[in-house]
């Protein structure tokens, strides 16, 4: 019984490793300077969007979770942040960028998505 104890503790720990510090979410493109990320189930999808330096575009936010965690979307190197209303969409302006990324989330930032610009 012990053993059991002891190795879902040990898959418990490797899950979280994983979640916060190795997995990293598939990118798509903005295209024509509007991307649509749906908030739903603890993530958004897409989490990360490339974007081209230089050109500003908008992201627009569905949010479908009822947690409370995801009503606001914080992009800290940008000093954005936004509340996203459950079940409509909510269009946020993103201005021109230097290339690098720049990571955007929930304030305690469980939801994680980044900005890729080239």
């Amino acid at each position: 019984m012990m053993m059991l104890v002891n190795l879902l503790g040990i898959l418990l720990i490797a899950g979280i490793v994983w979640w916060f510090w190795v997995y990293k979410p598939k990118s798509k493109e903005a295209s024509d300077g509007v991307q649509i990320i749906v908030v739903e189930n603890g993530v958004y999808a897409p989490a990360r969007i490339n974007l081209e330096s230089g050109k500003a575009t908008n992201i627009s936010f569905m949010r479908k979770d009822q947690s409370p965690c995801a009503g606001t979307v914080v992009f800290s190197a940008l000093d954005i942040s936004e509340e996203l209303p459950v079940g409509k969409i909510k269009t946020i302006h993103i201005p021109k960028l230097d290339s690098g990324t720049y990571t955007f989330g929930c304030q305690m930032q469980m939801y994680r998505g980044e900005l890729v610009v080239n």
